[in-house]
């Protein structure tokens, strides 16, 4: 990296930067208690993770403005691993995490992302969005009038704010109006410390106390292959989110490879394994943020508000960050894509449905992800399977000509085959193959097929049009004596 380049990406939007990294840092200290609680562990360690994983991703990460940190997705999948062995294993899990992660990136596993269609990235978006607020239900539905209408307040001074300036986020003068109003007015609503305590600590360098043997391996090992697919999984997607939002580009091996680093390094600080947030991304961007300097300070505030304002962050009311987050599922949703719903092919829309349906009804973003690629892939496969045979016999009735029309693989061999009546007397037949492509080994016996049938009515054949490809793969994998047989490409 240049430093021109560099200094851009830290130094390219200092007074926005330093702003939305504490939106972002208030932000996370909620998401990080909850997702602790699911994951079954002490507050801290989510909250831990939470500033290790923004502090060293703003370092070595290739998607600058991108907020990486404890989250649900990741945390739903240690469950079972925390119940069973305990935190140090979580630990060593965390640290195997990372060093698959890194691997992964080395290996340049960004370049499978080309295999996700726009459909699934459209489904992945709007089932997040949606995760977004059902994970706020529990904080505002049916406590009190006071809750709704202080989320209500937040939400108004979001929404309104910036027709007065933009110098100062909104999101930010919703959590400190809302909160001074709060305390002055000793309005009967939930804080942050009824989720859990906050111990003003810096975390400590420690080292899994755990035997090193096969047996640990075994263990471990399942869960951090879950968490490190999962984990790159919603990276990448949001960086390519962030990407779209902030109109530039960013390096997706790159981040994987920082995804893992800061996994490593969060392990051995006490933390569990986290990867990027979408729902704070989005507020670093909405905020302003745009450079590293963001996530930077995301992290750095957060540990600050732990150590020293924790006595006041716990009295922050649920209420404001719930209509934060509420902001940004709104903001989070594809709304277009409910518009045009009807008008892109039903193929699309379907893949898209059923990826939002099995992300929000499983809580897990890989599986939704895998079903949604899946179907588009199923699809896809069904249009591009059909083939077409078209006769021309000359007027003697002695030649006859088959222009074969689409793509020769596996799924559209039935089709291609059952084309033939193999009741013609003419005496030689033409397989015509300018307007295909023969893909595999499929292909190649199917056309083998229709050779035979047509040799045992006592025909000679000749197949012309082949491109390189398609030769060079019949010339290797064809069953037939070629003596039978006569290939031409004229």
């Amino acid at each position: 990296m240049t430093e021109t380049k560099l200094n851009k990406q830290w130094f390219g939007n200092i007074r926005g930067d330093l702003l939305s990294g504490i939106v972002v840092a208030l932000a996370l200290i909620p998401e990080a208690i909850a997702f602790s609680i699911i994951a079954g562990v002490d507050p801290m360690v989510g909250l831990y993770a939470s500033f290790s994983m923004a502090v060293v991703i703003a370092i070595v990460g290739g998607r600058p403005a991108m907020i990486s940190a404890a989250t649900g997705a990741m945390a739903l999948l240690m469950v079972t691993l925390v119940k069973d062995h305990g935190l140090e294993y979580l630990f060593a899990t965390t640290i195997l995490t990372g060093i698959l992660q890194l691997l992964f990136g080395v290996l340049g596993i960004a370049r499978f992302m080309k295999f996700i269609p726009r459909s699934v990235m459209i489904g992945f978006v709007n089932s997040l969005a949606i995760l977004i607020f059902m994970a706020q239900v529990p904080h505002f539905i049916g406590i009190n009038t006071t809750t709704y209408i202080v989320v209500g307040v937040t939400l108004g001074i979001i929404y309104l704010f910036p027709l007065i300036t933009k110098a100062v986020p909104a999101p930010l003068v919703a959590i400190l109006a809302v909160t001074i109003l709060s305390l002055f007015l000793h309005l009967d609503v939930r804080s942050v410390g009824d989720l859990g305590q906050i111990k003003q600590a810096l975390p400590s360098f420690l080292i899994p106390n755990i035997p090193l043997n096969m047996e640990t391996l075994q263990i471990i090992f399942p869960t951090a292959l879950a968490l490190s697919i999962v984990g790159l999984l919603e990276s990448l997607l949001t960086a390519s989110i962030v990407d779209d939002m902030t109109d530039t580009d960013s390096s997706k091996n790159k981040e994987a490879r920082g995804q893992g680093i800061a996994n490593i390094v969060t392990g051995f600080f006490g933390g569990m394994a986290g990867c990027a947030m979408i729902g704070q991304s989005v507020i670093n961007v909405k905020s302003g943020g745009r450079g590293r300097l963001s996530t930077f300070v995301a992290g750095i505030f957060l540990m600050f508000l732990i150590l020293v304002l924790g006595d006041w962050v716990v009295m922050i009311p649920m209420p404001a960050l719930v209509g934060v987050m509420v902001m940004v599922s709104i903001g989070t949703f594809d709304w277009h894509s409910l518009r045009t719903l009807t008008r892109v092919p039903i193929s699309d829309s379907a893949v898209m449905i059923v990826t939002v349906i099995a992300v929000v009804a499983t809580h897990n973003l890989s599986i939704g992800v895998f079903i949604g690629i899946l179907l588009s892939s199923i699809f896809f496969v069904a249009k591009i399977s059909k083939v077409k045979v078209e006769a021309h016999t000359d007027a003697e009735a002695e030649n006859v000509r088959y222009v074969i029309t689409g793509q020769l693989f596996f799924a559209s061999v039935t089709d291609f085959t059952n084309s033939f009546t193999y009741e013609a007397t003419q005496q030689h037949v033409i397989l015509d193959f300018s307007n295909t492509h023969i893909w595999d080994d499929s292909a190649v016996a199917a056309i083998d097929k229709v050779v035979l049938k047509f040799k045992e009515k006592g025909a000679s054949i000749t197949l012309v049009g082949l491109n390189k490809d398609s030769e060079a793969l019949m010339n290797r994998l064809t069953a037939i004596d070629s003596a039978y047989v006569n290939v031409s490409n004229h």
